[in-house]
């Protein structure tokens, strides 16, 4: 199961790293107001999609309280001009907002540090979808020689969680596009993964709103399958809004979710079949 340990070493600690490496000529280190147009986007950022509508609430908390927390930049080649290491969705709010300068710290990192660092402080805020996720994962073991061990000590996730997310880069184009919209989650595309055929089965999950286990299921019967019907338990006692509330949380999750309630206290009980199912589970309120 994979579990954060801490984010392996973290940023404080990556920075450490290279705190005593030279930076280039007429490129001071240190906490800096850079113009903002002196400032460009990591083209290797693992982050691809952020949301407008999360953007312009940024950019209006910045026009009232200004930035709060400096970008991570190091020098690039052009000379006085800098690339993002970690903080791009400030420096695109800054830019909403009309802020001529950020507050920049700078340092002189390689391209396995510089990427190293934005995975680990887009997995640090949650904000990376899995495919994101994957794909820089296997940027940092295809190009920069890490292994999976390596990877999954820097991030601070388990050697099998690393594993499973560089898997969802076998799924069909489709699948990852499912994925990445957020119209499935990971525990479906592992399931879907195992499947005779794949892309079929991304449609069918898609097209009936299927829960994990439920796609797992079908994986192992054949996509062509009729899914298991849901049935309809009589839950005595309980009130609309909680079996509402069951059914909410069950939906979020992909699992069978019951709330025994007494008088404001009782226990809510996540039932999985598989360590993935609980590993996804658990992704996911780390997340909260």
């Amino acid at each position: 199961m994979a579990e954060k340990r801490g984010l392996g070493r973290g940023l404080s600690a990556l920075l450490g790293e290279v705190e005593e490496t030279p930076v280039t000529a007429g490129a001071a280190a240190g906490l800096r107001e850079i113009a903002i147009d002196l400032i460009h986007r990591n083209e290797n950022q693992p982050r691809w999609v952020f949301s407008e509508a999360e953007l312009d609430e940024l950019a209006a908390s910045i026009r009232e309280k200004g930035i709060l927390q400096p970008i991570l930049v190091r020098p690039s080649g052009l000379a006085g001009h800098y690339e993002i290491v970690a903080g791009e969705r400030r420096w695109r709010a800054s830019q909403k907002a009309g802020l001529h300068a950020l507050p920049a710290l700078v340092r002189e990192l390689d391209d396995a540090q510089m990427l190293e660092i934005a995975v680990i402080e887009n997995v640090q805020r949650a904000a990376l979808n899995p495919i994101e996720e994957a794909t820089a994962y296997q940027q940092l073991i295809e190009r920069h020689g890490r292994s999976q061990s390596d990877v999954a000590e820097a991030v601070g996730m388990s050697r099998a969680h690393v594993a499973n997310a560089v898997r969802l880069l076998n799924l069909p184009e489709a699948a990852r596009g499912y994925l990445m919209a957020g119209q499935i989650s990971a525990g479906h595309a592992r399931a879907i993964l195992s499947a005779a055929d794949p892309e079929t089965l991304a449609e069918i999950v898609v097209a009936r709103g299927l829960s994990v286990r439920a796609t797992e299921d079908l994986a192992r019967k054949g996509a062509g399958a009729a899914p298991p019907k849901k049935p309809a338990p009589v839950k005595a006692g309980k009130d609309p809004d909680t079996l509402a509330l069951e059914s909410e949380l069950s939906e979020m999750l992909g699992l069978e979710v019951e709330l025994v309630d007494q008088g404001g206290v009782g226990e809510l009980r996540i039932k999985y079949q598989t360590l993935e199912q609980l590993d996804d589970v658990c992704r996911k309120l780390n997340r909260v």
